[in-house]
């Protein structure tokens, strides 16, 4: 396979948007398998910018089918945000989860007092898609949404993409027989779910934010007891805070758009930031490329009551990897960025 930014410098960067799609589609000829994946995204879309990030992606990869996003946190903002971006980049009716109950906070940075809020400005500013500004109450359960969409996909066709909190999948496990299917959780995520991706952890072991920092209990029962039919791909936290990304996209990107006004807002012009949720939907869209190799040949993740985790080995367990990056860091940055701007230029209305 070609390094994307060999296939980056042979694309022209024509104005219009159709020649911006042909563009865009090229980067990815040499690394896209046959077919789309179809995705469900689980965010934590509050008080990290790589989350919008994420969702930029999810948006404008050219071999993504967008099928649902649900919000493992419990802010109202946090939805309508996501709403807004899949709006702007051209996904108005995906349906979107809210994890209840729901408060009106919105994020502020009570640890380092550096990062600043964007949720409610990019819903606020760029207001539209399947939840109009300020109508959280209109956003699906996230367990029903889970159940409606695996149940109405094909058999072993569905990829999750977890870059959060573990609440929603917890709920989805645990679900028993309903009007979408007579499947439980265990049974429906079995028959429908092609491959579980989640940032979180640390490998060979760690104790990082996303397993601990809302209820480790639900991590461990989503990591512990996954069932072991079903593929699941974890990016850790040592993966995603070598590769910086974002700079550019607030220096380059179009003026009108909300992934980069809201690095503009959480870290400021030209800063960039750690790229865990990014990575992770980039692995879920288009598999190890040349940007992931697996850490491991077997073995299982085990997560405790406290969300640390350690890599057990077992030989007898296929099912599971953890990522490393296979190429250097800066490289990995720099065409992670430039699938940004892609994506971003793609809806650039002030051509």
């Amino acid at each position: 396979m070609q390094s994307f930014s060999n296939l980056i410098d042979q694309v022209l960067s024509p104005r219009r948007i159709l020649g911006h799609t042909l563009s865009y589609l090229s980067l990815f000829t040499s690394s896209v398998r046959a077919g789309s994946t179809r995705l469900i995204v689980d965010t934590d879309i509050f008080s990290d910018v790589d989350d919008a990030a994420a969702l930029l992606l999810a948006s404008t990869l050219p071999n993504v089918s967008l099928l649902a996003v649900n919000v493992n946190v419990g802010s109202s903002y946090s939805p309508l945000a996501a709403s807004a971006i899949l709006n702007h980049y051209g996904h108005p009716n995906i349906s979107i989860g809210l994890r209840r109950p729901y408060t009106n906070e919105s994020f502020f940075d009570a640890w380092a007092y550096e990062l600043g809020e964007y949720t409610s400005k990019v819903a606020y500013h760029w207001p539209g898609g399947s939840l109009p500004w300020f109508q959280p109450e209109k956003a699906w359960d996230p367990v029903g949404l889970y159940r409606k969409t695996l149940a109405e996909s094909a058999d072993g066709s569905v990829t999750i993409a977890s870059i959060g909190f573990f609440k929603n999948l917890s709920g989805l496990l645990n679900s028993t027989a309903d009007k979408y299917s007579a499947l439980d959780g265990y049974e429906l995520v079995g028959k429908k779910v092609q491959k579980l991706a989640v940032m979180g952890g640390g490998y060979p072991s760690g104790h990082e934010f996303n397993f601990w920092g809302d209820n480790s209990l639900t991590t461990a029962h989503v990591v512990n007891t996954w069932p072991r039919t079903v593929p699941v791909t974890f990016l850790g936290t040592e993966v995603g805070e070598v590769v910086l990304t974002g700079a550019r996209l607030t220096r380059e990107g179009p003026k009108n758009d909300p992934v980069k006004a809201a690095y503009k807002w959480y870290v400021g012009y030209d800063t960039t930031r750690q790229s865990w949720d990014p990575l992770t939907v980039a692995y879920a869209s288009l598999g190890l490329g040349n940007w992931f190799e697996y850490g491991n040949t077997c073995g299982y993740n085990h997560v405790f009551a406290n969300g640390s985790n350690v890599w057990i080995y077992d030989e007898g367990v296929k099912n599971q990897h953890y990522l490393r990056l296979k190429i250097d860091n800066e490289t990995v940055a720099e065409e992670l960025d430039e699938l940004y701007l892609k994506g971003a230029r793609l809806f650039d209305n002030e051509q």
